[in-house]
């Protein structure tokens, strides 16, 4: 079962080598923060598989700490993003 829990580890640490990728080229910010949350999902993915593979329950813990956290970092840039939109268009139709 360890080879099994690598194996998914390999596979969610490329998931997030491809989210850099999106990060670096963009080209929306929508996009950059979904990459973002693929960031926080695949750490909680990686976290639970390394609390299984080493019998650490603590880090159960962390992961639901970076899943609340990656939530937050989400409902924040939902609400930022369509006001500096809005500013940016209020500036274009005065300039």
């Amino acid at each position: 079962m360890t080879v099994f829990y690598a194996v998914v580890a390999a596979f969610l640490l490329l998931n997030i080598l491809t989210g850099l990728v999106r990060v670096y080229l963009g080209p929306s910010p929508a996009d950059r923060m979904l990459s973002a949350q693929l960031f926080g999902t695949t750490g909680v993915g990686i976290l639970l598989l390394l609390s299984m593979f080493t019998s650490a329950p603590a880090l159960i813990d962390v992961a639901l700490a970076l899943a609340l956290l990656s939530a937050v970092a989400t409902v924040a840039f939902v609400v930022r993003v369509p006001q500096s939109r809005a500013r940016a268009n209020s500036e274009k139709e005065s300039g």
